[in-house]
C-alpha cells in the first residue's frame, strides 16, 4: 500500500487551566492514495483532533504526521477541509464562495476565464449551477454543504478532509448528499478522511473504518476493512449480509468494548 498520509506514533497534549490534557496517544495510521477512510468513536475520542492534525490546523506534540512524502507543518491547498458548519461567507453568492477558493489557489497562474470555468465546473459537479447567484441565506442546509464541498474540491486537493459534514442535516438530505459524495469521489479519485458518528454512513462510504478508543489518551482501537464492491447502492446494501456484518462489528466495538451508545 502506498502511504499517502501517515501518522507515526502521534500524540497530542493541550494545556488547560487544570494542567496538561492528553487527547491522543500513540496514533499510528497509514492511508493509501484514493482510499476513503472514516474515523468513528464516541464524543471526546479525538476524531476531530486527528483530522485537524492531518489538515495542519494542529501540530502534534509527539510523533510525526506526513502527507504525500512531506511532514505536515501547517495548512495547505493540498489538503481541503469541509466542516459540519459550512463556513460560507454570507455576503458572497454560491459562485463567489467557490470562486474565492479558486483565486487563492490558481489566481497567479491562470486567466480570469479559466478561473471562472473552474468555478462553474465545481458548482455543476455538486448540482448547483442553478443556484450560482444565490446567497447562503437563500439556500437550504444541504445546498450550503454542497457549496462547501465544491469549494474544497475546486482546489484540487490531494486529500479531502470531512468533519461530520452531514451531521446537522435531516435524514433524507443526508442520504442524498452521501450518494452525491460517492459519485464525486469516484469521479475525482480523491483521497478522503471523514469524521463521523454514524455507523451506517461509515460502512456505506468507507474502504476502511478506524475505530477510536475513548479519551483521554485516545488511540486507534481497531481498523475494519470494508470489503464491499463499488459502486455502492444503499438499497442493494440493505439486504447484503456483508454490509450487516461490517455494521455489527463497528457496533460491537462501540457498545461492548466502550460501553456507550453509538448512533446507529
Amino acid at each position: 500500500m502506498e502511504r499517502y498520509v501517515e501518522l507515526d506514533q502521534v500524540g497530542m497534549r493541550f494545556d488547560t487551566s487544570k494542567g496538561s490534557f492528553t487527547a491522543l496517544q500513540d496514533v499510528k495510521l497509514a492511508i493509501a492514495r484514493q482510499e476513503f477512510v472514516s474515523l468513528i468513536g464516541h464524543s471526546g475520542c479525538g476524531k476531530s483532533t486527528v483530522l485537524n492534525i492531518i489538515a495542519g490546523l494542529l501540530l502534534p506534540t509527539d510523533g510525526i504526521a506526513i502527507a504525500h512524502g512531506r511532514e505536515i507543518a501547517g495548512p495547505g491547498p493540498d489538503r481541503a477541509v469541509v466542516f459540519q458548519n459550512h463556513s460560507l461567507l454570507p455576503w458572497l453568492t454560491c459562485y463567489g464562495n467557490v470562486h474565492l477558493a479558486v483565486e487563492r489557489v490558481f489566481g497567479k497562474s491562470e486567466s480570469k476565464a479559466k478561473l471562472a470555468e473552474r468555478t462553474e465546473q465545481a458548482l455543476a459537479m455538486v448540482g448547483l449551477s442553478h443556484a450560482r447567484d444565490k446567497h447562503p441565506n437563500e439556500i437550504s442546509g444541504g445546498m450550503k454543504q454542497r457549496v462547501g464541498i465544491a469549494r474544497a474540491l475546486v482546489m484540487e486537493p490531494k486529500v479531502l478532509l470531512l468533519d461530520e459534514p452531514f451531521g446537522a442535516l435531516d435524514a433524507l438530505t443526508r442520504a442524498n448528499l452521501q450518494d452525491e459524495l460517492i459519485r464525486i469521489v469516484a469521479r475525482t479519485g480523491s483521497t478522503v478522511v471523514m469524521v463521523t458518528h454514524d455507523v451506517d454512513e461509515a460502512v456505506l462510504l468507507s474502504d476502511r473504518i478506524v475505530m477510536m478508543s475513548n479519551g483521554p489518551a485516545a488511540t486507534i482501537g481497531e481498523i475494519l476493512d470494508v470489503n464491499l464492491p463499488r459502486p455502492r447502492d444503499r438499497l442493494a446494501l440493505a439486504s447484503d449480509p456483508a454490509y450487516h456484518a461490517c455494521r455489527a462489528q463497528v457496533l460491537g466495538f462501540l457498545y461492548q468494548k466502550y460501553g456507550q451508545r453509538a448512533v446507529a
